[in-house]
């Protein structure tokens, strides 16, 4: 059954109409969905999704293999491979100091993204309010949906050419309906990496009013310039109230495997995991084996998956420069920003629609991601996870259309 409706400010299609629910209603067919066949169709170079172009490692690949020919196919314990739930315990006290148990206070999940959507689900009952910074990942406002919540967004604001915390605002929306605060750092779509002072300023809020954190650190390991992530459960008296959600897909470039995990205190974790259980209840036991052994080694891995990341973003920043837009900076993750007011275009969404036949490239706008009204419209996200040949070709598109 066909369904119509017009874009929203964010470029999100409603579809008002078709059911009683009006938090299923909401989702709507998104601007990614728009661009991903805009790039099919017209065979544009597509910068839009963060779907990688690099190869993962080729142990790895070659372990996950002997896995499946092996037979280890069936359903892994719900909670998740004894061995990978070891490995990512290990991973949290060797590079973070943080000490939790393979038994009760690790679990793994299908993806980050069902980990998020397990964890409001678990925390929260309808009418409860959830806080996290615009912009944001799209799932976040569509899990609080789910869960009966009010997503209350908080705009980063900006900051030269890069983003910063409004404690003000921030301490503004905190209400008494508010149960849980969600953090992305380092952040998507802007990049940002929250700084040891903001984090202070974050935890002293949630500690004064009893809130949860459910941190969102999947690009903990594609951090540039020397800048370096601190997860916020690091800090005095934020473990006990932190669920932290990691995931390989990003760092390993197997983003298709789907394999996340949480982290946390033994109650919050049970809870995530006893919704999770109706969600997928398990999955990519092969997967879940090779990335137990992979794990130990990861910052080998990233040292230099960070140094082709960093090259691809100073290149696509450079051509965005040089083809007449302002980028922003980038200091973690897949993503930059761009202004697209040289070009003449005051609406992101306008711009990210004509640029495939304009210059054969397809780019995100950042609007997609703001949960409140006053987005700055002007913004577009392009990626760099790509091969430098997409980006090469990207740029001198870019430049023969300015």
């Amino acid at each position: 059954m066909g369904t119509s409706g017009t874009a929203d400010a964010r470029g999100v299609v409603g579809t008002a109409g078709w059911g009683p629910a009006a938090r299923v209603r909401d989702m709507g067919t998104s601007i990614f969905t728009e661009m991903t066949e805009l790039a099919r169709r017209t065979g544009a170079v597509n910068l839009g999704q963060g779907v990688p172009e690099l190869a993962g490692p080729d142990a790895l690949l070659k372990d996950v293999a002997e896995a499946v020919l092996s037979g280890n196919n069936q359903y892994p314990p719900a909670v998740g491979f004894p061995a990978l739930r070891e490995a990512v315990a290990e991973h949290q006290l060797r590079r973070y100091g943080l000490d939790y148990s393979p038994q009760g206070e690790v679990l793994i999940t299908t993806g980050a993204t069902e980990a998020l959507a397990s964890a409001l689900l678990a925390l929260c009952d309808p009418g409860d309010e959830v806080v996290a910074f615009d912009p944001c990942y799209d799932a976040y406002a569509a899990d609080a949906r789910l869960a009966g919540a009010r997503l209350v967004a908080v705009p980063l604001v900006s900051d030269g050419d890069g983003f910063a915390l409004d404690a003000g605002a921030l301490r503004l929306a905190v209400s008494p309906r508010t149960r849980v605060l969600v953090l992305n750092t380092p952040h998507n779509p802007t990049g940002k990496v929250f700084t040891p002072d903001e984090l202070a300023v974050i935890a002293d809020i949630a500690r004064e009013h009893s809130l949860t954190v459910v941190t969102d650190e999947v690009y903990e390991h594609l951090v540039y310039n020397g800048v370096h992530h601190l997860p916020i459960a690091a800090l005095p008296g934020m473990r006990e109230r932190t669920l932290t959600i990691s995931s390989a897909g990003k760092t390993f470039s197997v983003t298709g495997w789907k394999i996340g995990w949480v982290c946390g205190p033994a109650p919050l974790v049970a809870a995530v995991a006893a919704a999770k259980q109706f969600l997928t209840y398990a999955s990519g036991t092969p997967y879940q084996e090779a990335l137990a052994r992979a794990l130990g080694s990861v910052e080998e891995w990233a040292a230099d998956l960070r140094e082709t990341l960093c090259h691809n973003r100073n290149l696509l920043s450079d051509g965005l420069t040089r083809a007449g837009l302002r980028p922003y900076g980038a200091d973690a993750g897949y993503f930059l920003q761009a202004d697209v007011r040289p070009w003449g275009y005051a609406d992101g969404v306008t711009f990210c629609r004509e640029l495939p036949e304009r210059a054969g490239v397809v780019a995100i706008p950042t609007s997609a991601f703001y949960q409140s009204a006053d987005a700055p419209a002007w913004l577009v996200r392009f990626s760099f996870c790509k091969r430098e040949e997409s980006i090469r070709t990207a740029v001198e598109q870019l430049l023969t259309a300015r």
